[in-house]
């Protein structure tokens, strides 16, 4: 991490890759109960659309918070808004210790887990921003922390879940521990909004769009945004759930591989990014969705769920280029007085795509056969669709405003 700034104090971590760590290890925490989903259906005896509801319902919490605590630290500064919720990240873990007996602890841990990401990612990007200084090298730092955290959190529960005992319980301990590192790292990091830079007033939810940009957000930011999280969100969920009968005796094992595989590839594609460019990493990165979407596809009509790595690594290489390049626009669109509500705001539109699974899910019960061949076909074409307007002179000219 040779971008990150050195510190001055001698034997000291950088203030930057602190608060790097910091962002990594509250990532990690967020996946660990998606591959135990499965451990969750046969032990809670849950249904697939209360499944799919269960990785959802941390949107409903998280959207809220990404929306509040940007304007609040715009306002207050970063350290007040983020530190006692990284604190809180590792208290959720020790609430999901529970869940294992409890569908209501399930569903108020992943609503919480939500409310706790939406505060540490959106404010903490754009402190992690302020403290880097450059836009496109903090934006592909924190691509990688985000990756690599939610790469790492599922690949390890997903095979402490297949493998050892008490696979409800384990995985969030791991967790803890590492929560515990994080927090000793958050006395070293500097408030990086001084008073005379901070807004004075202004409304509750403010989503930190300048008026001159409207236009850019909405038809290019808010479209790359969704993409960022219906990809991985349909690998991680939706996939493993309809390829179980064939993968008897490794589904949590193989459902943490696909989530690990599918996260990690996001952190591996920032390179690329930075040679494509902000305005061409969306369309490539939601064309690439549409591809990795069609493998899909084919192969639940093949029943071969080996084709879920392929899956995975374009599905993957999907929500990493949507996610550097809507963080590189978003850091050029804003104003310093308001970075943290437009990161909130781009974090809540690309929390959206945490409800495709459930969309998906409730399609495919309104059609005869109930398949998901139909529903995931039409997300595909959708992003193909999308892929090519935004690839557009007129769309890239205007993203690059």
């Amino acid at each position: 991490m040779a971008d990150l700034r050195t510190s001055t104090r001698r034997g000291a971590l950088a203030p930057a890759w602190a608060l790097w760590t910091v962002v990594f290890v509250v990532a990690f925490g967020t996946n660990v109960p998606t591959p135990l989903l499965l451990v969750y259906r046969d032990t809670l005896g849950l249904a697939p659309t209360t499944l799919t509801a269960a990785f959802g319902v941390y949107a409903a919490g998280l959207i809220p918070a990404l929306l509040l605590s940007g304007p609040a630290s715009d306002r207050l500064g970063r350290r007040p808004v983020v530190v006692p919720f990284v604190v809180l990240a590792g208290l959720v873990s020790v609430l999901f210790l529970a869940a294992g007996s409890s569908v209501l602890v399930l569903f108020l841990g992943r609503f919480l887990q939500g409310a706790v990401s939406g505060v540490v990612f959106s404010v903490g990007t754009a402190w992690l921003g302020e403290l880097v200084g450059e836009p496109g090298r903090s934006a592909r730092l924190t691509t990688i922390a985000l990756a690599m955290g939610w790469a790492l959190g599922p690949l390890v529960a997903g095979l402490m879940g297949q493998w050892v005992v008490l696979p409800t319980v384990l995985p969030y301990l791991v967790h803890v521990a590492l929560m515990v590192g994080a927090v000793a790292l958050l006395p070293g990091i500097p408030e990086t909004l001084t008073p005379d830079r901070r807004r004075a007033s202004g409304s509750v939810v403010n989503l930190g769009v300048p008026p001159g940009t409207r236009w850019a957000f909405a038809l290019v930011v808010v479209p790359i945004a969704i993409g960022v999280f219906a990809f991985p969100s349909t690998a991680v969920t939706v996939l493993p759930l309809l390829l179980t009968q064939q993968m008897s005796g490794v589904a949590v094992a193989v459902a943490g591989i696909v989530a690990g595989v599918t996260l990690s590839t996001g952190a591996l594609v920032p390179p690329l990014q930075r040679r494509l460019g902000a305005a061409w990493s969306g369309p490539v990165g939601l064309g690439l969705g549409a591809l990795g979407l069609g493998l899909a596809l084919l192969s639940l009509v093949l029943s071969a769920w080996p084709l879920l790595l392929p899956v995975a690594l374009l599905l993957g290489a999907g929500y990493g280029l949507c996610l550097a390049s809507g963080l590189a626009i978003v850091a050029r669109l804003a104003v310093p007085s308001e970075r943290g509500a437009l990161t909130g705001t781009f974090y809540a539109c690309a929390y959206l795509g945490f409800g495709v699974p459930y969309l998906l899910s409730a399609l495919a019960g309104l059609t005869a056969s109930g398949s998901l061949a139909g529903p995931l076909a039409g997300l595909g074409v959708a992003s193909a669709v999308v892929a090519a307007l935004l690839a557009l002179p007129a769309a890239r000219r205007l993203g690059a405003r």
